[in-house]
């Protein structure tokens, strides 16, 4: 009779942890799903696993069509408990319809309004109120350069200015490798676009073309310069660009096929996956100069509209979990990207997050990414107009004529 009432009583322990996992049960929709990403990934499911959650994964690959599965199940009245979005203005309109759930009582008692940079907080912070919890932040104008292309060319140095990025292409050309390795879509596009606004026009360029939008700056012989510099990279990318996935053109320099990409820090976690190292295998560089604008990117995730008491207690521990230290650091080693706060032991992150979070202690040098200043369909408009000209043999009066045309304020 004892032995049947220790098992009996093991049974109801049992019992009662899988009620609470099933209590805490989280289907999260996201959209890492190349490799890197999904290793990242899988330390958020293991911390809230740990945490005693039940992690559902739901990975959908590319972010657009990730973006409108979460919608579409929110407005079909089926919502997921988390759905990733990009740190930017994507989610406004869901806050705006009163479709999510706020995590103010987190944030609250983690002190986000703390340590999170400004550019952050404006966007995850609506009426006062916090609508989504930062997982990641990006800087999506890295410029990365195989060593190995470099060897072959004859390279031995990197490009610390526009023109000895030119001459390095040049010489990669020259060589039979691919230039700049880059997949012909438009977000990537965008990327390459937003890398020569910084480096070449500034920060103060940079602001009055995105942010104020301003018709004088973007008819400015100083934003002519720009666009002509973007367009004359686009003679050095190879005849298989078109389509080409991010991470695929990342395989190029890691194959040391091609010697330079413009990519998001996400690409650490190919080369990582591949055992590549920055400073041996490759090379980071996060801008031309000491004072090179830093762009803000980066991922989090909301929590779409619920009254379910385990739905929201769901909810509200995701949201502990992925913005707590460990969590972030294990997740940033693995992404590539660099933890949300600053009170973390960065020991275990590579030299080139190391740098990335010392730029971001320099707030001069903090600003957000087009998305942060520009609505979803502003930054569409935008985005249509540079993959045009990219691709076609467009006036670039005509391309500044049409940027004002549709920035305008």
């Amino acid at each position: 009779m004892a032995r049947l009432l220790k098992l009996a009583a093991i049974g109801l322990a049992l019992l009662a942890g899988t009620v609470q996992a099933q209590a805490l049960r989280a289907e999260v929709i996201h959209w890492w799903t190349a490799g890197g990403e999904s290793a990242a990934v899988k330390t958020l499911a293991e911390a809230y696993r740990a945490a005693g959650g039940v992690w559902v994964d739901n990975a959908v690959a590319l972010g657009e069509q990730a973006r409108a599965v979460a919608i579409n199940r929110i407005v079909g009245g089926n919502p997921s408990t988390a759905a990733q979005f990009n740190t930017s203005r994507q989610f406004l309109d869901l806050v705006e319809q009163g479709m999510l759930n706020n995590v103010d009582a987190v944030a609250l008692q983690g002190g986000w309004d703390k340590f999170l940079p400004e550019t952050v907080l404006s966007v995850i912070k609506v009426n006062g109120h916090f609508y989504a919890a930062p997982v990641s932040i990006h800087m999506p104008t890295w410029i990365w350069t195989s060593k190995a292309a470099f060897r072959k060319a004859g390279i031995a140095t990197e490009p610390r200015t526009m023109d000895e990025l030119f001459a390095a292409l040049d010489k990669l050309k020259a060589a039979g490798l691919v230039p700049l390795a880059h997949g012909g879509q438009a977000w990537q596009d965008n990327i390459v676009f937003t890398a020569v606004l910084a480096n070449l026009g500034g920060r103060e360029l940079y602001l009055k073309v995105l942010r104020d939008r301003d018709p004088k700056a973007i008819q400015s012989d100083a934003f002519k310069q720009v666009l002509l510099t973007f367009k004359r990279l686009q003679t050095y990318v190879d005849e298989g660009s078109p389509g080409r996935n991010w991470n695929d053109a990342t395989a190029l320099l890691i194959k040391g096929q091609a010697g330079v990409q413009f990519m998001g820090d996400w690409a650490k976690g190919e080369f990582g996956l591949a055992g590549q190292r920055p400073g041996r295998d490759y090379a980071c560089i996060p801008g031309f100069g000491a004072n090179s604008p830093y762009i803000i990117q980066g991922d989090v995730f909301v929590f779409p509209k619920t009254n379910k008491p385990e739905q929201i207690k769901a909810q509200q521990l995701l949201a502990s979990v992925i913005t707590a230290p460990a969590t972030q650091v294990a997740f940033a080693a693995r992404k590539g990207s660099i933890p949300i706060r600053s009170d973390v032991d960065v020991g275990r992150l590579d030299e080139c997050a190391r740098q990335g979070v010392t730029i971001m202690k320099d707030k001069a040098r903090q600003l957000g990414n087009g998305e942060v200043y520009l609505t979803p369909d502003q930054n569409g408009a935008l985005t249509d107009i540079l993959t045009a000209y990219w691709n076609r043999k467009t006036p670039v009066e005509k391309v500044q004529k049409d940027i004002a045309a549709a920035l305008k304020p």
